[in-house]
């Protein structure tokens, strides 16, 4: 019988730490009280961000999606409307962030921002379009927005925070890392 061996490279071992840390963070926060219904911080994705900026965006979007998928899976929600709700937003933020790099100077805030607003855009859309088909929902769509441009803008300064911490010479390399 032939054995064979799978051998993880840098970049599978570094998509499953980051992953990993943002599951954490998810789960967490999953247990965490809502300050309103449907409204959470999203501190995990500070990890997504940071990650954009550190590793570039097919890194983020290997992490956010892991992140849905397993921490749904941990806390007992996979297939269920909130894994829906959850997956499309996390969709959403990607593509907003794919979207985003096409804009200059915008930094980690900025990013968090948009990429909240899109989360939350989608959550409510799918919402309105799968489970609570009636006009009124639209009525709490600003307080939702608002929410995600106050959580956006924080989770956006922590990882610029985080971000700023990283010595120089470590970014030099990791740059130097992805290009090679």
């Amino acid at each position: 019988m032939d054995v064979t061996s799978i051998r993880a490279s840098r970049d599978d071992l570094r998509i499953a730490y980051l992953a990993a840390l943002a599951i954490v963070i998810h789960v967490v926060e999953a247990s965490l009280p809502s300050p309103l219904p449907g409204i959470k911080p999203g501190m995990a994705n500070v990890i997504t961000v940071a990650v954009l900026f550190l590793y570039g965006l097919r890194t983020a979007v290997w992490v956010s999606l892991l992140r849905v998928l397993a921490g749904s899976v941990l806390i007992g929600s996979f297939l269920s409307p909130t894994f829906v709700m959850s997956l499309s937003g996390a969709v959403a933020a990607l593509g907003a962030l794919a979207l985003g790099r096409g804009i200059p100077r915008l930094g980690p805030v900025g990013y968090s921002v948009l990429a909240s607003m899109a989360h939350m855009a989608t959550q409510f859309t799918v919402a309105f379009l799968l489970f609570i088909p009636h006009q009124a929902l639209w009525r709490l769509f600003p307080v939702f927005m608002s929410a995600a441009v106050g959580f956006g803008l924080v989770n956006g300064i922590i990882a610029l925070v985080m971000l700023r911490k990283i010595p120089s010479s470590v970014l030099e390399k990791m740059q130097a890392d992805r290009l090679a």
